[in-house]
């Protein structure tokens, strides 16, 4: 996925170097034929230190490009992840293009969010449910058998060329794959979090792809069928959590979306949170709204407590993404999404807040309605049950 780099200036290898210069090319191009080309060129170098595992010479590419010449980067980077989520197979004579999509699930709960392999009855049931609704009349999908947490996606752009290779001989042999889990990093426990089914979808090459792309489908009739569909195989999956599900889409799309949609929903969870745990309503919640900095702005950290005291009760973190900086209006986004769920008393401090954490636990800090950072602390009487939520 495109990312800020930051890269040491170390001597170029010979591919690294070809991959700037067409990438160059591409972004300077001035017509759809000469596109054609450089496509095909970039398309070709890529390809080839994908399938020979050259990850150092991408990403020193991508760190040079990014301080060089941000355009070239983009379209590297758009090269990069096409050809890392997208593959080709012949079949008796026919030909089939196949992408890695994701399909998302935003999730929050009191309780842990699982991450697990999928039973094989409901790994069908899900496969069936988004070919018929998210995908075009003659798709053939392979799920992962796997609910992914962001922590066990593929760490790198090898990785996920790698996974689609398997994920597509699954699809051309009309199978879900199974992966091997053993080897999964543990995922860091979240009040909300994001977790994914991860598949493959084959079609006749030229074809459409997903349903919204046939004359009669649309994303938002997708999006219903899915919801309604999907989520009686999907319940059993995530108990004692709330959830909603996204569109699926092209396996980097699909995360970038799935990050900016869960921002949003996280301050929603926290504030429903607070609710349930300890009676604490919208209307009577205090939000301190900090820029955290690095060396350039990275997030803001939002604090949630009572109107009636300094005390922090909660924090959400809500980073930057893509282009966004300090000239976008992010702080307005988030003042919406908070008054929107209901908090009257929104307050924005003027700091330069250093990425600070707690030494003991690790967490982050929060500024709090006097400017310091502080631990987030919930009172004492949060001790009690927690309700079921769905």
């Amino acid at each position: 996925m495109k990312r800020t780099r930051f890269g040491a200036r170390t001597r170029l290898s010979r591919d690294a170097s070809e991959l700037q210069r067409l990438a160059t090319g591409l972004a300077e191009s001035g017509g759809k034929l000469e596109d054609a080309y450089w496509e095909s060129e970039l398309f070709a170098l890529v390809d080839a230190l994908l399938r020979n595992g050259a990850e150092d010479d991408l990403n020193s590419a991508l760190d040079r490009l990014h301080e060089a010449n941000p355009p070239a980067h983009d379209e590297l980077a758009d090269m990069i992840e096409a050809c890392a989520e997208t593959s080709r197979l012949e079949q008796t004579g026919n030909t089939w293009d196949v992408l890695l999509f994701a399909a998302p699930i935003l999730a929050w709960s009191r309780f842990s969010i699982p991450t697990l392999s999928l039973p094989g009855d409901t790994l069908q049931a899900l496969n069936v449910q988004l070919g018929a609704h998210a995908f075009a009349s003659n798709a053939r999908l392979a799920l992962a058998d796997f609910l992914f947490s962001p922590d066990q996606l593929p760490r790198s752009f090898c990785d996920t060329w790698q996974l689609t290779r398997q994920l597509a001989e699954a699809a051309q042999q009309g199978q879900n794959c199974k992966v091997d889990s053993s080897q999964f990093p543990e995922t860091n426990r979240f009040l909300s979090d994001v977790r994914y089914l991860i598949g493959a979808v084959a079609v006749p090459q030229g074809a459409p792809i997903f349903r919204w792309n046939e004359k009669d489908g649309s994303k938002e009739s997708a999006l219903a069928a899915w919801q309604k569909q999907g989520s009686p195989n999907l319940e059993p999956l995530l108990p004692g959590c709330a959830w909603q599900v996204l569109l699926p889409d092209a396996y980097h799309a699909a995360c970038r979306n799935a990050d900016r949609n869960s921002r949003p929903f996280s301050v929603a969870a926290s504030l429903t949170f607070l609710h349930t745990s300890i009676g604490l309503q919208p209307d009577q919640t205090r939000a301190v709204i900090g820029p955290c900095y690095d060396t350039r702005m990275e997030e803001y950290r939002v604090s949630l407590g009572p109107l009636d005291s300094h005390a922090v009760y909660h924090g959400i973190v809500w980073p930057l993404l893509g282009n966004e900086d300090e000239a976008t209006d992010v702080a307005g986004e988030i003042e919406s999404v908070l008054r929107e769920a209901g908090v009257r008393d929104i307050r924005f401090l003027d700091h330069h807040f250093p990425m600070e954490f707690c030494d003991d636990c690790g967490a982050p800090l929060f500024p709090d309605s006097e400017g310091e950072l502080v631990h987030a602390e919930m009172p004492e009487e949060a001790a009690s049950p927690s309700p079921h939520l769905h």
